[in-house]
């Protein structure tokens, strides 16, 4: 079946023909194949100005992102065959790296599936659907995980804000089987329980080689893990041999969480909880005369719009300020930012300055990156977004 034809202004497919896999509305020929003639989620052929060929993406008239490419074959098509080869080629790598099966596996458009994101707990799948292309063929999806991994279950967290962009509902959804509402996950040779219905898909798997560097630096030490979520800092430190582990987090469940995960690795008398706004307690934690020697940060993406980037490099700056306040002498910072928008360089910048203000001199001993089960797409810049400092601290 031929598909539709969606042609592009001149000298627009230059970005398309260097790897990049997304079209801008303002880049279609709207004269010769007007956006309004398809609907979220319909594949079309995409062409150059001249009509020849570029690939096959799935459309959405409604998003900025009019365009997102799944294919260089012409003849390609989101059916169950040609998702369970995209699915197969990504667990491929996982499998090789990791020798647990708790992983990221399948990280949108670095693995050739714009869209979908799928976060494996061993037996259970949680899956995002970020696009109006991966909702239309979710029975496709379903079909190809299960055939490739024979999962317990799947849940559809299709809750994220970004679906709004697209023109799609929010909702969550067991697709296949039964999900628990806690799912066991080993990381590090760290045992951890995550809930479904906590942030993401209830674990952030990208901070998985950030977190083994650790380990290395907080043998008994005393360790402060703010924004700890449930623990996946903080519980690795004390599994390192840290000394003692204090975890910050705004949210009861998530400290209940990180309380449960200490006990799962029989660690509950090195780990210890602290609600609270981050901010705020740091700030009471210096007034108290508490030092720490190591401080983990690792908060929530400040600089969700590249508008927002001048307050959110103010925030990192303040945030590390009052981090060093608690940290010893020769102590390590670990800051960090799943900020896109955030140059890798301004989060160093941000980090100086603190120092600066502080009065301290730093060293950069090591630097972090996503782990390969978040690869990056070399065409797209979008897809490399995290950034970790190891800093030792005079």
């Amino acid at each position: 079946m031929t598909l539709p034809p969606l042609r592009l202004r001149k000298d627009e497919d230059r970005r398309l023909r260097a790897g990049h896999l997304w079209v801008f509305s303002n880049e279609v020929d709207v004269v010769a194949t007007p956006l309004v003639g398809f609907e979220p989620g319909d594949l079309a052929e995409v062409q150059d100005a001249r009509g020849a060929p570029l690939g096959v993406g799935y459309v959405n008239p409604r998003s900025l992102i009019a365009v997102r490419m799944v294919s260089r074959d012409r003849d390609a098509r989101l059916d169950v065959p040609f998702l369970r080869g995209r699915i197969r080629r990504a667990l491929a790598l996982r499998d090789t790296v990791f020798g647990t099966p708790h992983y990221r596996a399948v990280f949108g458009e670095s693995d050739g599936l714009p869209g979908l994101v799928v976060d494996r707990f061993g037996a259970h799948l949680v899956v995002q659907l970020t696009t109006a292309g991966m909702e239309r063929v979710r029975g496709e999806i379903v079909d190809a995980l299960r055939a490739e991994l024979s999962p317990a279950g799947i849940l559809l967290r299709n809750d994220a804000g970004g679906r709004e962009l697209e023109g799609l509902p929010s909702y969550v959804e067991t697709a296949w089987g039964e999900v628990p509402e806690v799912l066991p996950l080993e990381e590090n040779g760290v045992r951890f329980e995550a809930p479904v219905a906590g942030q993401k898909t209830g674990w952030f798997f990208d901070h998985r080689m950030n977190r083994a560097r650790m380990a290395a630096y907080v043998r008994g030490a005393r360790v402060l893990d703010v924004f700890s979520y449930v623990g996946g800092w903080g519980v690795q430190a004390a599994a390192a041999g840290a000394e003692s582990v204090v975890c910050v987090d705004a949210s009861a469940p998530a400290l209940e969480m990180v309380s449960r995960n200490a006990a799962l690795n029989g660690l509950e008398d090195r780990v210890s909880t602290r609600r609270g706004d981050a901010f705020d307690v740091l700030r009471q934690l210096a007034a108290d005369g508490e030092r720490f020697d190591a401080v983990v940060l690792d908060p929530p993406a400040f600089v969700k719009r590249k508008k927002d980037l001048k307050q959110g490099e103010e925030a990192y700056r303040r945030l590390n300020t009052m981090a060093l306040e608690v940290l010893r002498q020769d102590g390590l910072l670990v800051s960090a930012s799943c900020s896109y928008h955030l140059p890798r360089a301004s989060l160093q910048d941000a980090v100086l300055r603190a120092g600066r203000r502080q009065g301290r001199s730093l060293q950069v001993v090591e630097q972090g990156h996503q782990g390969p089960d978040h690869p990056v797409h070399p065409a797209i810049p979008e897809t490399s977004y995290l950034k970790a400092f190891f800093v030792r601290v005079g």
